[in-house]
């Protein structure tokens, strides 16, 4: 919905930071706070100390070396002087700082041969009492300046209904402090007194920190735990399939292979919830390459097997497409004489081809569904869906899942739910964001997995990277390199996809080399893909439009260049490219080498994460541990940070007290359990749900 154009522009900004209620106001906390209730003299003060001092203005003058600059001296009460260097000003700033004017200055001392300066310090006159409380500063936008934020966070502090929402039984069972409810918390850490310990504030172990934290967890839980029982309220097609003779049991025995007894077992659980008459709402997580798919495909023969249809949804055209292949190989055969079909639906179809995938979603006909997002779009209708298979679902917007639920649910019926994740959720994730869902693990790889070595190299050492791929182009591999831009940025001096592609055709004459990004058309993307796959091409230079789904067992060499830059869990996922057949294979990780090219810490942890365990469960929690929930969870939570003071690696013990507690304010304290979760969570209960 657009903004009202009577809305002045800090207004705006406000709606658009999701500060649109008084309560939302209240709970925007400060990122720091600056210490304006004391003057330091000179001769008190250390350099590095970030100091607000008072005095009258000596010298005030525009100097030229090394470049223009405004100078202005400060002299205390005490005749010590300080220099304030203004790189950038305007003359309206020069006026207030006119010799003799007296002001206040707050910035960072530094020291040298000439004396203490300040580089551009914050000044204002030196009129009125000092604060009584630390001055806070908050999480803001260009055209919402921190005193009008100030002003509004105070102005609703006061209007905001914080009464107690959780009885006071609740507080002792976590742990909290007396005194110390949610208004008394929410004052103290917007205006802390300066004799508060800072690092009590940085740390959020401070009593008033507890409390938002403990509070959030609270309204976190019982979200997911209302969504867990109104779904339970609702019915779903109970799927049961026949015994002998039965769809599911003809594709275990068309396969060439044997189920692992993981898959053998999450297969049982999804099977028991399809033959419910409650809506399955359940998380098939497995590590790269456990085989995810063919339970997948058993979970939607039970239901073609029943008389429904499925529909399979994932994020890429690439990775929609290999699910197609893989699916049609196994199920078409088993559904022709049935005069049933598989029908592929993708945002890049010709006009005729997608009428015809209409048609035979609406009749019935085509009774497994699989595509990308344009499964989801209005003209699709379905004759009589029942179950529902999200893959890497954490790559799929909240927007989107919910139209996807939205499309499915009638007044009376509720589609089953699989979503499927390679990237393993941490314990402490599943207690939380994951609450409402059941969990199934596959935590075992197929027999003839064989392990990837993983190297870290510097990119100086790219001609021995480029000999060891020759290496295994003449054994009759392939070989995968994967670079993180398309194109040159001025911000990121990496190598590009192109430059690459060029650059190795270069080095290995006579091999084909293909280049896949995501700015190709998507019948280019196809023919390149079905080279690699075919075996034809020898090396594929992409993007990471590879980095799911894509299983070429030939391939045993994948390089990942500039890999400082990727994320953990997008890491461990291009690395189960390889690995996939018989032969050895091996992960390069190229990083950065060059001038300044120092490893951030963040980016240290990540490659030595790599190197040190090929185990998807462990990736998981190092990557928790690095990026937190927010990220790690990717775009589930897209525009709704639903844990912003709560810190999953920290604040387990009232994660834990949390989740006991919910269950029993829902039973015995219904109405002020809802309002707790209208407080905290507004309108993004619904991103709980997706």
């Amino acid at each position: 919905m657009p903004l009202s154009p009577a809305l002045s522009a800090p207004q705006k900004a406000l709606l658009k930071l999701g500060l649109g209620r008084d309560i939302d106001l209240a709970l925007h906390l400060p990122l720091r706070y600056e210490d304006e209730t004391r003057i330091v003299p000179l001769r008190g003060a250390r350099e590095g100390d970030t100091v607000q001092i008072e005095g009258t203005v000596t010298v005030c003058e525009v100097a030229f070396r090394p470049r223009r600059q405004l100078v202005v001296t400060l002299q205390d009460d005490q005749g010590d002087s300080c220099v304030l260097r203004f790189f950038s000003f305007y003359p309206s700033q020069q006026k207030a700082l006119a010799v003799g004017t007296r002001i206040r200055a707050r910035g960072e001392l530094k020291g040298g041969f000439l004396g203490w300066q300040m580089v551009h310090p914050v000044c204002r006159p030196a009129e009125g009492e000092l604060p009584q409380a630390l001055t806070p500063v908050y999480p803001t936008s260009a055209s919402l300046p921190q005193n009008y934020l100030r002003k509004a966070v105070l102005g609703a502090l006061k209007r905001a209904d914080l009464s107690p929402t959780l009885p006071a039984a609740v507080d002792q069972e976590m742990g909290l402090q007396p005194g110390w409810d949610l208004r008394r918390s929410l004052g103290f850490l917007h205006q802390p007194t300066p004799e508060v310990s800072l690092a009590a504030l940085e740390d959020r172990s401070h009593p008033a920190w507890q409390r938002l934290k403990a509070e959030e967890l609270l309204a976190q839980q019982l979200s997911q735990l209302q969504s867990k029982r109104e779904r339970a309220a609702l019915s779903a097609p109970a799927l049961r399939a026949a015994a002998a003779g039965s769809l599911p049991e003809q594709l275990l025995a068309a396969l060439p292979f044997q189920l692992t007894r993981a898959q053998h077992r999450v297969s049982e659980e999804i099977a028991r919830d399809l033959g419910r008459e409650l809506p399955m709402h359940r998380l098939l997580q497995g590590d790269v390459g456990s085989g995810k798919t063919i339970v997948a495909a058993l979970a939607a023969a039970i239901a073609i097997e029943a008389g429904w249809q499925c529909a399979l949804m994932a994020p890429t055209e690439i990775l929609a497409q290999q699910h197609f292949g893989k699916l049609i190989g196994w199920l078409e055969p088993l559904l022709a004489p049935r005069g049933q079909r598989v029908a592929w639906l993708t945002g890049s179809q010709k006009k005729k081809e997608r009428a015809e995938m209409l048609q035979l979603v609406a009749s019935g006909e085509a009774a497994l569904v699989i595509g990308t997002h344009a499964v989801i779009q209005e003209q699709v209708q379905f004759r009589n869906l029942a179950l529902a298979i999200i893959d890497e679902q954490h790559r799929f917007g909240v927007a989107q899942r919910l139209a996807l639920r939205s499309k499915l649910v009638d007044a009376l019926r509720e589609p089953h739910l699989l979503m499927m994740t390679a990237t393993p959720i941490p314990r402490t994730l599943a207690m939380s964001y994951y609450a409402d869902l059941d969990v199934s693990t596959i935590d075992e790889l197929p027999p003839g997995r064989t392990p990837v070595v993983t190297k870290l190299v510097a990119d100086s050492r790219r001609d021995e990277v480029i000999q060891r791929i020759r290496g295994q182009l003449a054994q009759g591999r392939q070989v995968y390199w994967v670079c993180p831009l398309i194109e040159e940025s001025e911000a990121l001096d990496l190598t590009n996809a192109t430059a690459t592609h060029e650059a190795l055709g270069a080095a290995l004459p006579g091999v084909m080399i293909g280049l896949l990004h995501s700015r190709m058309p998507p019948a280019e993307k196809r023919a390149v893909m079905a080279l690699f796959t075919s075996g034809r091409m020898g090396v594929l230079v992409s993007t990471t439009v590879i980095e799911v789904g894509v299983d070429v067992p030939n391939a045993s060499l994948m390089v990942i260049e500039h890999a400082e830059r990727f994320g953990l869990s997008q890491l461990h996922q291009l690395r189960g490219r390889v690995g996939r057949g018989a032969a050895a294979s091996a992960c390069v990780l190229l990083y950065f080498s060059g001038e300044g090219g120092r490893l951030g810490e963040t980016a240290r942890s990540r490659l030595r994460a790599m190197v040190e365990t090929s185990d998807g469960f462990e990736i998981a929690r190092r990557d928790l541990e690095i990026r937190g929930p927010g990220e790690f969870l990717g775009a589930r939570q897209s525009g709704a940070a639903l844990l912003r003071f709560a810190d999953l690696a920290t604040d387990t013990d009232l994660l834990e007290a949390a989740r006991r507690l919910a269950p029993v304010l829902l039973d015995r304290h219904r109405e002020l359990a809802e309002r707790h979760v209208a407080r905290w969570l507004g309108g993004r209960q619904d991103y709980l749900k997706a």
